[in-house]
């Protein structure tokens, strides 16, 4: 069995395990990233597009938002829509200029990876990690097959960012681990069509008797849209025909707006549910992004949660092993949960305001209720727009480390 040494094994390729990646090697901590997944399949995985200003400002301070700013799509704004009306939400206006960006997770992950690989830093794809062994001692090792070979890593600190599904989370015994789930009673049918978006300005939130519907995008030439529909729904049972039909009645206002349509490159089913597990720490391992929870999508807060994660866990892991200090580190789990439960709280808001509840006549009442107020009180509408941003997060409400 081959064996190496390093200060930082990353179990995971995704957005949390290589921003986690440069942001030590920024300060001189050697790290070792492990991908189950081959980099073709990593740089496709198409995932959230809709990015915070302060994820951007964290890309940008890396020197990782040429290709985002070329050719990302800045908003200053969003749109709600329901009864027919159209109502434009002015988001930096009411954040102290925050604002939105819309770029795919795959292009951060493949402008991470181009990142990496120029830094000649390891990145091992196809290497899946199978356990980690001794967490609660000061040499942890993550255990891996790669091209049908047993290989192990030990290191000062594990950092498990390798998703839901990962080794990490289930490392932390099950004495110690607690988690909490809330499913929702329907999905999300998205889409990627070759269509012009109907607009590039604003992204659109659809609140119909029928169920919610997104209007966002992923070029000038690439529409990204989403249906709610049942959780056990078929994609294939979707003809094109009936899905731009069911999107235009969604949308449909008084004005005669009106969608682009054009031929359907991928469907898929996104099942909707909020996931937290705690602590994120045990030892010498850490949990970051999804591999600790998951937000609905309605808010797109998934990948803007990681990145906040992994900012938190950098500085811990820079003041253990640069500073021999272990207290941020020590209060990772805490300081990242506290943040996590505001954005569950507003994922789950914003979820059950636009989805149709079926069956729940008083639901809907309350809906079309808050929907009005959102709609019609800035006061209201400012507090929404600051969660919305992550402004609480970027201006220091919840402790992370300083730009």
């Amino acid at each position: 069995m081959a064996s190496t040494r390093t200060q930082v094994g990353i179990v995971g390729a995704g957005p949390a395990g290589l921003t986690l990646a440069m942001l030590l090697a920024r300060e001189g901590i050697e790290s070792q990233v492990l991908e189950s997944r081959d980099r073709e399949y990593v740089e496709g995985r198409v995932r959230a597009g809709l990015l915070e200003q302060g994820t951007v400002d964290l890309l940008t301070e890396l020197g990782v938002d040429e290709r985002l700013r070329r050719q990302g799509f800045h908003h200053s704004s969003f749109e709600v829509r329901f009864g027919g009306q159209r109502h434009h939400i002015p988001l930096a206006e009411l954040t102290e200029g925050f604002g939105t960006w819309i770029y795919g997770q795959q292009e951060i992950v493949k402008d991470l990876i181009a990142a990496i690989e120029e830094r000649g830093m390891p990145i091992a794809f196809e290497a899946a990690a199978v356990r980690i062994d001794d967490v609660d001692t000061a040499l942890p090792t993550i255990h891996y097959r790669q091209d049908g070979s047993d290989h192990q890593i030990s290191c000062d600190i594990v950092a498990g960012c390798d998703g839901f599904h990962g080794v990490s989370r289930e490392t932390i015994p099950a004495s110690i681990l607690k988690t909490y789930e809330q499913p929702y009673p329907f999905a999300w049918l998205g889409i990627l069509a070759e269509a012009p978006p109907a607009t590039t300005g604003e992204l659109i939130y659809a609140h119909h008797p029928n169920g919610f519907a997104l209007h966002s995008f992923r070029s000038t030439q690439l529409s990204r849209l989403y249906l709610q529909v049942p959780p056990t729904a078929d994609p294939e049972q979707w003809s094109e025909e009936a899905i731009w039909m069911e999107l235009q009645r969604r949308f449909e206002t008084n004005d005669n707006w009106h969608l682009n349509v054009g031929p359907i490159k991928q469907k898929s089913i996104t099942p909707m549910r909020c996931f937290v597990a705690e602590p994120m720490q045990f030892g010498n391992l850490f949990l970051a992004g999804d591999a600790a929870h998951i937000v609905p999508p309605t808010a797109a807060k998934g990948l803007n949660l990681a990145v906040s994660d992994v900012r938190l866990l950098a500085q811990g892991i820079i003041d253990l092993l640069c500073n021999d200090d272990r207290s941020t580190l020590g209060a990772y789990s805490a300081t990242a949960l506290r943040g996590l439960w505001d954005v569950q709280s507003f994922s789950w808001e914003m979820t059950n305001v636009f989805h149709h509840m079926e069956g729940d006549h008083f639901a809907a009442h309350l809906q079309e209720a808050q929907l009005r107020r959102l709609c019609s009180s800035r006061t209201y509408m400012q507090a929404f727009c600051e969660a919305y941003a992550g402004l609480a997060r970027r201006a220091g409400h919840l402790p992370l480390p300083a730009d």
